[in-house]
């Protein structure tokens, strides 16, 4: 990995947090590593001051020409999903891909790869908001929005945000090994290793206010999931009919009322995995899923994960910033 230089692409209404991670991962100077880390260089398709979210405005030293002897690209968002890719880009990224180079996107920066015909005939992911729109524009795609991140090879997307991070990871990994990755992500205070399998957490459904009868039973639901609900005392909880639930749920949520209550038992879940010492017993009685085994189903089909398996990992991001508080503590002046 001597030498190994990773690209980064900058552009008007850059996506701060998307670009910060990049840097975090490979800008730093890391001389506790004791390993050959990368060069890092920031490029973009005008020399001209560019905005980026938050009020920030950025200047690169660097043109695309820097694509043409990069060994990573990563593309950290892009400007919208609608907004045209300039040819000059597509044209260096294809040529950069045609020598070898590595690409990379984080959330909206797949449609990049994509515009350059980088991702016919292959797996990606995105953000979910925008996994309709990717299959939309570029058919070709095979568009999987339930991971984290999708390795086809010296092509790497991944989901929104935050699971950039854990591609980044992961691309660590490959070029340095287990041991490195941790350390890195240990300073970053963040899980080592989330599987690029691992399922995209959707947000809970928040209906408007005066949402009426609907909006009642959602939060009777939410403050005790363990109780047992059927199609019609959810009905009268709401003061509708069975068939005007069905019809409002799936014009509200997106899904039937039995998909949401699993989904919103699955997230009462995490929260006790996330927040308590509760066995996974209790943790099942508590949501709403009859016995352990059941709950451990649900998991697996909706978060692809054991709830023995999500307590690991968030209990692990938890316990580390206990541990290291003395470490990034501000000190006291009194």
């Amino acid at each position: 990995m001597k030498n190994h230089l990773v690209a980064a692409l900058a552009y008007d209404s850059l996506c701060t947090f998307e670009f910060g991670c990049v840097s975090e991962v490979f800008a730093l100077h890391r001389p506790e590593l004791q390993t050959e880390w990368y060069q890092f260089a920031v490029c973009s398709l005008t020399p001209h001051s560019m905005r980026a979210a938050g009020g920030l405005h950025v200047q690169c030293e660097h043109d695309l020409s820097l694509l043409a002897r990069a060994d990573s690209i990563i593309i950290p968002g892009w400007q919208g999903v609608d907004v045209p890719v300039p040819i000059e880009l597509t044209q260096a990224l294809s040529a950069a891909a045609a020598r070898g180079a590595r690409m990379a996107s984080i959330c909206s920066g797949v449609f990049v790869l994509a515009a350059a015909g980088l991702l016919d005939g292959k797996t990606a992911t995105t953000h979910w908001r925008y996994a309709a729109d990717l299959q939309r524009k570029f058919p070709a795609i095979r568009v999987n929005q339930n991971v984290l991140y999708v390795d086809e090879g010296n092509i790497v997307t991944s989901a929104g945000s935050a699971a950039g991070i854990d591609m980044l990871l992961h691309l660590v990994r490959n070029d340095h090994g287990d041991r490195i990755a941790n350390l890195v992500a240990r300073r970053m205070v963040v899980s080592g290793h989330r599987d690029g399998g691992q399922a995209q957490y959707l947000p809970r459904p928040v209906l408007p206010a005066g949402a009426g009868g609907l909006q009642i039973l959602m939060q009777q639901i939410r403050a005790a999931p363990g109780q047992r609900y059927t199609l019609a005392t959810m009905a009268r909880i709401a003061a509708v009919s069975i068939r005007t639930l069905q019809r409002q749920f799936t014009e509200s949520t997106g899904m039937p009322p039995g998909a949401w209550l699993i989904r919103e038992r699955i997230a009462s879940a995490c929260e006790l995995l996330e927040e308590t010492t509760l066995s996974l017993p209790q943790i099942a009685e508590h949501c709403g899923f009859g016995s352990e085994v059941s709950m451990r189903h649900h998991f697996r089909q909706s978060i692809h994960c054991s709830p023995s398996r999500y307590r690991r990992q968030f209990g692990l991001i938890r316990d580390e910033v206990r541990a290291q508080e003395g470490e990034f503590a501000i000190p006291s002046t009194a």
